[in-house]
């Protein structure tokens, strides 16, 4: 990592999160952000390797600087930094493109040890979060994830097409199952598609999931 940026409206937590990357990665220049404002306009004229975004700043939510960084930077690897473990939170930063996921009360070492294991592939991601996940793919659908936007918007059709995508159905398979062709199979994917914000089977299957539908 030669190029990090650290987005955080406290100053003391803007040091640790600094601490913690600068142990990870000997020699890493760290820019660093206030705001979402100054963030943004970072991300603008700079390319960025990492990227530690807390979520709560003083002019708007962390959410919108992961949101540019995945579109404007996809090369970058985004972690979220905070105290928040709520699952709004967590699934809405995850939504927009972070790759982990990390609490900001744990020792500077450990937090440099996880960043260090982005290197290998490995999302950083705290103890209590990574629960939190697990639980939420694990609870029935009544106790999970509220739903997401998107969601309430699919049809019956659409939520029965979701979960046989879900399950590995072929398109052809689909339209055998439910007597329509594959043609308005493939209309009705591509309506899911759109209402979900997602791109590939794999997130809809894991999409399904959250909504009790595989």
């Amino acid at each position: 990592m030669r190029q990090a940026l650290l987005v955080d409206d406290l100053p003391d937590a803007l040091a640790i999160v600094e601490a913690a990357t600068q142990t990870a990665f000997e020699g890493v220049r760290c820019a660093t952000a206030r705001s979402v404002r100054e963030a943004l306009a970072l991300i603008e004229t700079q390319p960025f390797e990492l990227a530690l975004v807390d979520l709560s700043l003083g002019d708007g939510h962390g959410r919108d600087v992961i949101l540019q960084l995945a579109q404007r930077q996809p090369a970058c690897a985004i972690v979220v930094s905070t105290i928040h473990d709520d699952d709004e939170n967590l699934f809405q930063a995850l939504q927009a493109g972070a790759q982990g996921y990390l609490l900001k009360d744990h020792p500077i070492p450990w937090l440099a040890s996880q960043l260090r294991g982005i290197v290998q592939g490995q999302p950083p991601l705290s103890p209590a979060i990574a629960r939190r996940l697990l639980r939420h793919f694990q609870l029935p659908h009544a106790l999970a994830q509220p739903a997401v936007a998107g969601e309430e918007e699919l049809s019956a059709r659409e939520r029965e097409v979701l979960g046989l995508l879900a399950q590995g159905v072929r398109i052809a398979d689909i339209g055998e199952m439910l007597g329509i062709s594959r043609h308005t199979v493939g209309d009705h994917v591509k309506n899911i598609y759109r209402k979900l914000n997602i791109s590939s089977r794999a997130e809809a299957a894991l999409r399904a999931r959250g909504m009790g539908l595989a």
